[in-house]
């Protein structure tokens, strides 16, 4: 027997859906390894904060009936795969990481655990989040050194799957919460258009900027994952409704010619540190020609602001009522935040609104000149652990466009942490961007 059907958990998760489909492997015996990792690693990483283990091992077993039945097998048939806890699901609680919500226990899945279930996958249990998805950190450690921050808001999710707890896992968005604990943790973290994924059934904190992405440690993997989970849902008001791209045919594809990259010389860039600065200049030596590096407009620290603005006012908005009736449950972190965001006034509001718009027409045409902006997926190393989730700012950016980003474990900083490198692309554009990304890997690999 391999190392890999012995130690089935270190399977990366199109292993595991073509071991299962062949009958080489037990969906069965994959969660088992799961549940056994968990219980070797999880009292120090503490990534879990529900599983339910009879549930999700009954869950396998019906997967492999199904199978050895030969009736019709989906996408992740039989592979397990965990959420964050703002991500409803009926049958276990969704306590969005504050005491406002203990025991909470939704009527409903999500709409992203229904296209889960419909493709066979295993929902292992959920992950912690930082409280409200926002800014006050969890007690989860970074796997690779439980001394250091695993990011945030998706902190469980990412420490998880770099830990193999899980191959897979879906966390959110708002401003960096999948791209910077993907880097921190150094697994890939995948967050494709807004609106290609619906938002039904998870907490919203900004119905503008909330976006879901996911976790995996290969390419192929969060791929993967972004096709089951994504689709048209009316109930969603970002949702679109029409095609969206195939992210593992892009993954799979060739490029048909060498990609154009470019660097963005941004108004923060000084908060790389010194590493992840070395680090990523040594990826642009090995691109040669093939990237360009540009001045921004001055514009783009009005972009920064903007995000800060609506995230700020929407979430004080969204979630007025549960903050005025349980405030004194909130962390003191948050209730400065909301503070500030009760100063926000709406026509300050209009007008952030008015530069994410045009930041979006700005990026629109930019893209018609270059297949991908390679830039850092957070300022270096995670933080010591008590000293905050990290700095988001270089998906700030990004994010309040809404535009496809993925974070690639390619660098290593002075602690011998994970440093990720970030490439973003067009929008609607998320099969080209992970085909570049591919492309990138292989060359960066050649060199």
């Amino acid at each position: 027997m391999t190392e890999s059907l012995s130690m089935p958990n270190t399977l990366s998760a199109t292993e595991a859906v073509r071991k299962i489909h062949e009958g080489t492997l037990r969906s069965v015996d994959l969660v088992q390894a799961c549940l056994d990792r968990i219980d070797e690693t999880d009292d120090e990483i503490g990534a879990w904060v529900h599983i339910d283990r009879d549930a999700a091992l009954a869950q396998a077993e019906e997967m492999d009936k199904l199978r050895r039945a030969g009736k019709p097998m989906g996408a992740l048939h039989g592979v397990p795969v965990s959420l964050k806890d703002i991500i409803d699901t009926q049958n276990l609680p969704t306590e969005r990481g504050t005491p406002v919500f203990k025991g909470r226990q939704p009527s409903a899945d999500a709409a992203i655990v229904e296209r889960l279930k419909d493709q066979g996958a295993i929902i292992l249990g959920k992950t912690v989040t930082t409280e409200l998805a926002f800014v006050h950190a969890a007690e989860t450690k970074n796997p690779h050194n439980l001394a250091h921050s695993p990011g945030g808001s998706s902190s469980g999710s990412a420490a998880a799957v770099a830990a193999f707890q899980v191959p897979l896992a879906i966390g959110t968005q708002t401003n960096g919460s999948v791209i910077r604990p993907a880097s921190f943790c150094g697994t890939y973290g995948f967050k494709p258009t807004r609106g290609v994924i619906s938002r039904r059934g998870i907490l919203q904190t900004s119905k503008n900027l909330d976006q879901v992405g996911v976790f995996g440690r290969t390419l192929e993997d969060v791929a993967l994952l972004a096709d089951v989970i994504k689709g048209y849902d009316p109930a969603d008001s970002l949702s679109y409704p029409r095609p969206r791209p195939h992210m593992l045919n892009g993954c799979q594809a060739e490029a048909p010619v060498e990609p154009e990259f470019v660097w963005l010389e941004l108004p923060f860039d000084d908060r790389l540190a010194l590493d992840a600065r070395e680090g990523l200049e040594e990826v642009m030596m090995a691109l040669g020609d093939r990237i360009e590096k540009i001045a921004v407009p001055s514009a783009f620290g009005g972009f920064v602001d903007a995000q800060r603005v609506i995230h700020e006012y929407e979430i004080c908005d969204h979630l007025h009522e549960m903050f005025s009736k349980h405030w004194a449950q909130i962390s003191a972190d948050l209730q400065a935040i909301v503070e500030r965001g009760r100063q926000i006034s709406h026509s300050q509001y209009e007008e952030a609104l008015e530069f994410m718009s045009s930041a979006n027409e700005y990026f629109e045409v930019f893209f018609n000149d270059y297949d991908a902006v390679l830039t850092a997926s957070a300022p270096g190393e995670a933080p010591k652990f008590g000293n905050g989730t990290g700095d988001p700012i270089f998906s700030t950016i990004w994010t309040l466009c809404g535009l496809p980003c993925v974070s690639l474990p390619l660098l290593v900083g002075e602690n011998s942490l994970p440093i990720g490198v970030q490439l973003v692309a067009k929008s609607e554009q998320d099969d080209r961007l992970l085909r570049t990304a591919n492309w990138l890997q292989n060359k960066l690999g050649e060199a």
